[in-house]
């Protein structure tokens, strides 16, 4: 099982950073990264308060 994996990781490690991955495609990272960053922002003020 662990070689499988292994086989696939090699076969595909190189394009998990890519910007224009097919995988990733449909999700719009700019906006997933705003509302990450807005969620941040959220629990930070609930945390100092």
């Amino acid at each position: 099982m662990i070689a499988n994996w292994k086989v696939a990781l090699l076969d595909s490690a190189s394009t998990v950073f890519e910007k224009n991955n097919k995988k990733n495609s449909g999700v719009d990272s700019e906006k997933v990264i705003n509302e990450l960053h807005r969620q941040i922002g959220v629990l930070s003020a609930e945390l100092n308060s």
